[in-house]
Formats: C-alpha cells, sequence, structure tokens
C-alpha cells in the first residue's frame, strides 16, 4: 500500500460515526479508502445504512490532516501496517464482520503459523492457576502454537512469559497506541515479545486511553485465534467478554474448572455450567478437540528402539500397552494406576520419542 493510499485508510479509520462495518461497506462499494473520500456526497448516500451523519466527516479535512500526521509517527517508529484486504493481515480476522480495517504491528511476528491460541483471564491469578497455565503451554510445545493475550497483568503476562520461555511466538494485543505500554511495569518485557513475535494494535498514538478500549481490543484477541483459553475469571470480567466474541465468531472457547467456592473460578466454572465453554481438565484437550498434528513431518523409526530411554512411569505404559495392544486413555490411566492428566502426559511424551501414537477416538497403541 502506498502512502498516499495509507492517509485515506487512516483518515476513513479516525473518522467518529465510521466504525469498521461502515468503513469496510464504503471501500467495497467504491473501490478503495482513496475513492471513499472522492466520491460525491449523493452517491454515498445511496449506500444501504448510510446517511448523512455518517458520512459527514468524509468531508472534513481535518481528518485527513491527522492522518498525514499518525503517518509521521508510524514511520517514525518502524510500525508496519497491516490493512485488511492484505496477505498479511491475521486470516482468522478477516472473517469478523467488525475487525479493524487497519492493523498496527511492531516486532518479528510471523502469522503464516495458523494455530494460534489465545490465553485470557483475571489479572488476580493464582498460584493454581499460574501452574497450570504454565503446564498448559509447555505441553503445547510440540504443536508450535502462536500464543496471544492482552499483556495485562496476571493471565496473560503468565502466558506470554511462558511462551517466551518455550520460544514460541507470543503476540500481545494492546488497548492504547504505541507511544506508551500498559502497564508500565511490564515495559521490561517488550524487547522480548518482540523477539519472539510483537504487538498489534488498532488505536493511534493520539487515542484517548480508555478502559473502553480493553473490550475494544478483546475482539483481536478473540478474532485471530483458532480458540480461546479462559484459564481463571472472577462472576464479571473481560476475559469473559472475550469468550463471549470468540463464540459470536464460532470459535472454540475452552475454560478451566476451578473449586465451586474459589472467587476466581467462577467465571470459567459459569462458562461450563452454561455449555459456553469446554472443559479443559487437561493440557491435550485442546489439541484433541481442535484436531491438531504433531508437527513432526515423519515420525521417528523406532527400529523397534530397544535401547529408548524410558522413565518408570512410561515403562509402566509400555508394558500395559505391550499385553493390550491398543486401549483408551481412561482405560490407561485405571489400570496404570495414574491420573489421567500424568498419563496424557507421558504418553505425549512417549509419542515423541517414538514409541507410541495416537488413534481416533482417544486410543493409544505402541507403534
Amino acid at each position: 500500500m502506498t502512502n498516499e493510499e495509507l492517509i485515506y485508510v487512516l483518515a476513513l479509520q479516525h473518522i467518529p460515526k465510521i466504525g469498521d462495518v461502515t468503513a469496510k461497506k464504503l471501500i467495497n462499494y467504491c473501490g478503495s479508502a482513496e475513492a471513499v473520500f472522492k466520491e460525491k456526497r449523493r452517491l454515498l448516500l445511496k449506500i444501504d445504512g448510510i446517511g448523512a451523519t455518517t458520512i459527514k466527516g468524509l468531508f472534513n479535512s481535518e481528518y485527513l490532516k491527522a492522518a498525514e500526521h499518525e503517518l509521521q509517527f508510524i514511520k517514525e517508529n518502524d510500525i508496519s501496517c497491516l490493512y485488511f484486504t492484505e496477505d498479511l493481515y491475521p486470516e482468522k480476522l478477516k472473517h469478523c464482520i467488525d475487525a479493524p480495517i487497519l492493523l498496527f504491528q511492531t516486532g518479528h511476528i510471523n502469522l503464516k503459523q495458523q494455530r494460534i491460541i489465545s490465553i485470557v483471564g483475571t489479572r488476580k491469578i493464582t498460584t493454581y492457576g499460574i501452574a497450570f497455565c504454565e503446564k498448559l503451554i509447555e505441553q503445547l510445545v510440540a504443536f508450535n502454537p502462536i500464543i496471544v493475550s492482552g499483556f495485562a497483568y496476571g493471565t496473560d503476562i503468565t502466558a506470554q512469559k511462558a511462551a517466551m520461555k518455550h520460544n514460541l511466538q507470543t503476540i500481545g494485543c494492546l488497548a492504547h497506541g504505541f507511544n506508551q505500554i500498559y502497564p508500565k511495569t511490564h515495559k521490561k518485557y517488550i524487547a522480548e515479545v518482540e523477539k519472539h513475535g510483537g504487538f498489534l494494535t488498532d488505536f493511534w498514538s493520539s487515542d484517548t486511553f480508555d478502559r473502553n478500549n480493553f473490550l475494544k481490543r478483546n475482539r483481536i484477541i478473540a478474532g485471530m485465534s483458532e480458540a480461546t483459553v479462559v484459564i481463571e475469571s472472577a462472576e464479571k470480567g473481560g476475559s469473559l467478554v472475550t469468550a463471549d466474541i470468540a463464540n459470536s465468531y464460532n470459535r472454540d472457547v475452552f475454560a478451566v474448572p476451578g473449586r465451586v467456592t474459589d472467587s476466581q473460578s467462577l467465571g470459567c466454572n459459569n462458562l461450563i455450567k452454561f455449555q459456553q465453554a469446554h472443559v479443559l481438565s487437561n493440557p491435550l484437550d485442546i489439541p484433541y478437540i481442535l484436531n491438531w498434528e504433531l508437527d513432526i513431518k515423519e515420525p521417528p523409526v523406532i527400529q523397534k528402539q530397544l535401547f529408548v530411554e524410558l522413565t518408570s512411569e512410561e515403562k509402566v505404559i509400555y508394558t500395559f500397552l505391550k499385553d493390550k495392544d491398543r486401549q483408551l486413555l481412561d482405560v490407561i490411566a485405571l489400570e496404570c494406576n495414574m491420573p489421567i492428566f500424568k498419563v496424557a502426559s507421558v504418553l505425549l511424551t512417549m509419542e515423541l520419542k517414538g514409541v507410541t501414537r495416537p488413534l481416533p477416538g482417544k486410543l493409544f497403541e505402541l507403534v
């Protein structure tokens, strides 16, 4: 996109009465953002749902001047612009009617990897929530997902730090422009996040910092992701809004259950109770429900690797499957006297070693 066209896109994005839905309608009708500003008023008024108040700003030169000023900020800060019709724009977000017409990006984000999940939750995350979140990402490493969150306190930063620890790509979706950072204490993580991915926002540097921005930001988190995971949430909270948006986009939602007496689990328990989310009791529920396959081009040939080193738990499962051929996950857990989450974790490790392989219906067998 040329700088001239970008100025028109920026101006269209910034006119108060024209939201993203209306902007796309105008662009589709006129052919480009520049053409929208040059179209005759009487023809614009023929567009269904477009009134005189809506398009009034198109004839105010102040918005183009403001766009020129913002473009200067973009250039000076090495910010990339992702237009909603272009290839670099998040593919899944393109299919959301209210997605931004323009996203601003910093860092080294590669969205060609389509396994994208968002992880959200309370800012007052408990030790249980932290442990589950870190374990979740650790067990998803083999599937190489992109981890999206909001770079906020609690669950967001826990997820993004865990992603970076395991060298996964992570994206922070901000509720403000790139002229600031919130919370300020997270400034120390900026360089590392940009090294492992980067940041996205649809807010200008001149936009006022407002609490409502966080709710608006959530549509990007939910829209660009294949699924949204809620780690912990009180009865009300922004993560529940993100889950609701994800459901409206027909995306999968997962919620980690907690004790009914825990205030930070009320939101998740309600999502599950009202069938608005899958129960996430095991990290491997995500790849199972989303039908992910391991990123292994050719399974290692074990030559029946008689010399593969197995842990004591792996040996118990190996011996059981050797006698029983193939078995359900639940049966393996019962017969080997291990919790299901432990068996699932051990089986994933054994699969990476080339000892076992999963089959449809949660069956497992030796290779």
